[in-house]
Parts: C-alpha cells; structure tokens; sequence
C-alpha cells in the first residue's frame, strides 16, 4: 500500500479543519495507508477523525508551539522557549524593517522557522507523500520522509501581511502546493509568481457523513427561537477577516427598513470583545446575538432562513459550502474570491462590502421570496460535495 503523511495544528472548530475530516473521510484506505500527525491532540473535531485513519503520537515539543512561552519554561523545554523568543523578536524587528501595519502572519511564521532545528522527526516511515495542510510548512519539509511534499493554501494572500522573501524560500522546497480555488491561486501568483508551475487546485472536499449524523442531533430552538423573526446566521472564527465587528451596524439598518430580522453569530475569537462593544454601540442587544462556540453547527443552520458571511477576505469559506450542502439560500460580500463561492443569483448572491449598500441589499433579498426559493431550489440541484477532487491527489502520488 501506498503510505500519505497528513500534518496539520490540531482540530479546533474552523473551515480548514472542516475540510481536513473531508479529505480524511475521501482517502481510500484500501489503497491508501494514512497516518495523521498532529501537533496538538486538542480541539471538538478530534472525536470526528476516521478510525481507518492512524493517528500518530503527540509529541511535546510540537505541541509547546501554541502555549506560551512561561508555560514552555515551566515544563523545563528551555531550549524551545530560547528559540521561540528568539523567533518572536525577529519576527518583530522584520515587521518594524518592512513597516508592516496592523495584522500580519509573520510571527506564526517564525515561531516554526525558528524552532524547526530543534525539533525531532514527526516519523521515522518513508512515505509516498507527505501533506502539509496548514501554513507554516517547515516541518513536513525538514521532519519528514517523502518521496514527494506538498503544501496546502487556504487563504487570500492578497489580504495578508506576510514577509515574502522568508515564505518563498519555505513554498519553493515543494514539490506541489495545493490552493483551494482558482481565485486563491490568483491571489498567491501574484506574490510568488515564480512558482506558478507548481500549483494545482484541489477544492475543499466536504465531510458529508459528518455532516449528515450531526444535522438532526438536537434542536436549537431555545436558542434560536420561532418569534416571528427573520433569522439569519453567521459562523466563524471572531477576527478581522470575517468582519463580524459590522454585524450590529448592518442588521441595525435592516431592522430601520421595517424588517423584523435577528443575526445569530455562531463563533469564538480575540475579537468577541470588540463586536459586543460594537453591538452595545447601536443598542442591537435584542436583534444581534453571540451564539458562542459551538461543535457541531450544523443544527443552527439548518434553523436559520438565511445565512451570511459577511467577509473581509477568504480563501474558500467552507461555512457557505456547509450551508448551501442543507439547501439555505447564502448571501456573501463581495471579497476578493467571492466569484469562486458560487454563481451569484443562482444559488447565492453577492452583496457589496459597505454597511449602507451591504443592508440595502440584505433587506431586498430578505423581502423577496421567490428569490429565496429559486436560492434553495439550485443548490438542490448542485453538487457541492467535490468528493471527485481526491483523484487529483491520488494523481500526484502517481506521478
């Protein structure tokens, strides 16, 4: 048989790990033995990892990358905590020196690049293709055996802060680098044109028997109660990409055109306290309302009469792809990949990005019935699964 290596941060609740359960669930493993290295064994998703996938052992140095660096010393790992300080005050110096403003990824970046000599072979197999799923790919790179890497994209590098010239020399090692859509690949060339050759879209395989055991397991009603109300969702994490921070304002403008309507915001994060102050700001304690985190989100979708991703930037939100697979009509803002979200006015539609235009538009969809219907009637008629997209990466073994 042949041998895949699968390494990912850990299982929290979240797009790509999402996408993760729906490689792991595609992956014949009749053909295919798949070991699944994890930095972390934490997070709700954990429970959801296939038994025919082989979970390989945790290992501490690992899993002292997301702790903080008091903890790392206190579990006498003092030469990961030098390098992990080490790494956060270049990261920082690199930041001042390219005047980068606001959020970046360059430290995550460096607390991998500058821990990587330090840290023991995830395994000691050979493998046949060794996947590293989520961004900083040291590891796989240079504490794996494989006789092909590759590594996966997730997100819209045209919306990130990065320091290009430490992430080309990590990209450019691979073999193959993976991106989750046509736009996103766009996004990416035009930062590392240079590697265009070694990119291949594999779409965000859905996990539909996770999905369908978890749909019916219980009902949210008390939480999101039949009161008459227009209901509408959003999930994700609480940051700046998903731009919940406008929620208040935008259903606050929806609610002055007459329409009775409620935003449930399924998610956790470092920005919670800034959207409560945002809804306490324009009084929307009674119309927008925190959900918190939640393992299985299924059931409040299924609840809601719209969903909503009202995004700064994404890369492919696996929350729209979830919602579309139970037949709810989506409306999402116009992000740089919205296009390659779905057709927009057949099964979604693409509002614009400012609050004012942004409710204008909630509100005449949500005004609109027949719309609606035509929304839910399309995704009826799709396929949203992408279940045919492991061939490709059967292909790459291949070659």
């Amino acid at each position: 048989m042949k041998k895949i290596l699968i390494v990912s941060h850990a299982m929290e609740i979240g797009g790509a790990e999402t996408a993760l359960l729906g490689l792991l669930e595609t992956i014949d493993t009749k053909k295919y033995e798949v070991d699944l290295f994890l930095m972390r064994h934490h997070g709700q998703l954990m429970q959801y990892i296939p038994d025919m996938i082989n979970l390989l052992p945790e290992i501490p140095q690992y899993a002292s990358l997301a702790v903080p660096i008091h903890t790392v010393i206190k579990n006498r790992q003092l030469g990961m905590a030098i390098k992990r300080a080490i790494g956060k005050y270049e990261a920082g110096r690199r930041v001042r020196k390219l005047g980068v403003s606001g959020q970046s990824d360059i430290a995550l970046e460096y607390s991998h690049k500058y821990t990587k000599d330090i840290m023991p072979q995830i395994s000691d197999k050979e493998y046949d293709l060794a996947i590293s799923f989520l961004t900083p790919h040291y590891f796989v790179m240079e504490k794996t055996q494989a006789k092909n890497k590759i590594a996966w994209i997730h997100t819209d590098y045209s919306m990130i802060n990065i320091d290009v010239e430490s992430e080309l020399k990590m990209w450019s090692k691979y073999n193959r680098i993976v991106s989750i859509s046509d736009n996103v690949t766009e996004s990416f060339l035009k930062v590392f044109p240079s590697l265009k050759s070694r990119m291949i879209v594999i779409k965000n395989i859905m996990p539909i028997k996770y999905m369908k055991k978890l749909t019916d397991s219980f009902s949210v009603e008390t939480e999101m109660p039949a009161d008459g109300s227009v209901k509408l969702l959003s999930i994700g994490r609480f940051t700046s990409a998903k731009k919940f921070d406008e929620v208040p304002a935008i259903c606050k403008k929806i609610r002055n055109r007459g329409i009775n309507a409620k935003w449930y915001l399924v998610g956790y994060g470092g920005e919670e306290k800034l959207i409560r102050q945002k809804i306490a700001e324009v009084q929307a304690e009674e119309f927008v309302i925190i959900l918190g985190k939640k393992e299985n989100p299924y059931p409040y979708i299924k609840a809601c009469d719209i969903y909503l991703q009202p995004s700064r930037y994404e890369g492919n939100s696996v929350a729209v792809r979830e919602a579309q697979i139970l037949n709810k009509p989506v409306i999402i803002t116009n992000y740089t990949t919205a296009e390659s979200q779905l057709k927009d006015g057949y099964d979604g539609i693409i509002v614009p990005m400012e609050i004012e235009e942004s409710a204008k538009e909630i509100a005449r969809i949500i005004a609109d019935k027949n719309l609606q219907k035509k929304l839910i009637v399309n995704t009826k008629q799709s396929d949203y699964t992408n279940t045919n997209e492991i061939e490709k990466l059967y292909r790459i073994i291949k070659d």
